[in-house]
């Protein structure tokens, strides 16, 4: 049975949503005793040196496969790209020292665009979208220098960011339904990783 560890903040926790609905654990139930129950590193409101400070408390050991997905509260503290470039870089390297410096083995997911949801209403919801983008472009492309997967899911959460089947009670969080397509995506990329 391979191990798998996740780094992230809200949407790896799985934020409003039973501990079984966070993408992580979808995952691992999809994957059908392939994959161990995840070590889950990730707290609500963490930005990428938060994370950072928590793996290193954590005395984490090896693992089959690492998720990594941060960078929404960076965005929404209003700090630079260039900043979270230097931190999310560090994050990725850290990941793959993780999968037993493994590259292949470690999977960066994009960050979902929070400006679609009723949480974003009188908001500047271009303008949110528009330094989405951009961070997820330095999270595809970091994903590309360390040789790492790259999964996009915030094309396909964009167009269900709004409808109530797919977010949590808080309005702003995805629901279960939502990590279910994330979660499908990720095990099918486990799967190749694995060639389970």
């Amino acid at each position: 049975m391979k191990t798998y560890l996740a780094l992230g903040d809200s949407y790896t926790i799985g934020e409003k949503v039973l501990v079984e609905e966070n993408f992580p654990n979808q995952t691992v139930a999809l994957l059908n005793g392939k994959l161990s129950i995840p070590q889950i590193i990730a707290t609500t409101g963490w930005t990428t040196d938060e994370l950072d400070a928590a793996i290193t408390a954590a005395n984490i050991t090896t693992f089959d496969i690492v998720s990594l997905l941060i960078g929404v509260n960076n965005q929404y503290s209003e700090r630079t790209v260039n900043n979270f470039e230097i931190e999310f870089e560090h994050l990725v390297q850290r990941a793959i020292a993780f999968a037993n410096n493994n590259s292949t083995h470690v999977v960066v997911l994009s960050i979902p665009d929070w400006g679609v949801t009723p949480f974003a209403e009188g908001r500047d919801i271009k303008k949110i979208a528009t330094e989405i983008d951009a961070y997820n472009l330095v999270c595809k492309m970091a994903a590309q220098k360390f040789n790492t997967n790259f999964i996009d899911i915030t094309t396909a959460q964009r167009l269900d960011g709004n409808k109530e089947e797919f977010l949590a009670a808080d309005k702003l969080h995805p629901s279960g339904k939502e990590y279910k397509k994330w979660a499908e995506r990720l095990a099918e990329k486990i799967n190749e990783i694995h060639s389970f």
